[in-house]
């Protein structure tokens, strides 16, 4: 699902910076290489970040670094 219309940024990118340690949206856009446009997507986006357990970011980590 797209969080970020502005910058196309999706949940798995968020999910992804975030397993990278991003804490805030801006820690996210600069993981993305993009950054805020109309700051609409900031709230959800931190909403995300403090949602997503630790035990949930070790495992989303682990399985997107398991060869195809």
């Amino acid at each position: 699902m797209y969080v970020c219309l502005c910058n196309a940024l999706t949940d798995t990118q968020v999910r992804d910076a975030a397993c990278k340690g991003a804490c805030r949206p801006s820690e996210v856009q600069a993981h993305c290489g993009c950054r805020a446009q109309c700051g609409t997507c900031a709230r959800a986006m931190l909403a995300m970040l403090r949602d997503l357990p630790a035990t949930a970011l070790a495992g989303y980590a682990a399985q997107m670094e398991r060869p195809a």
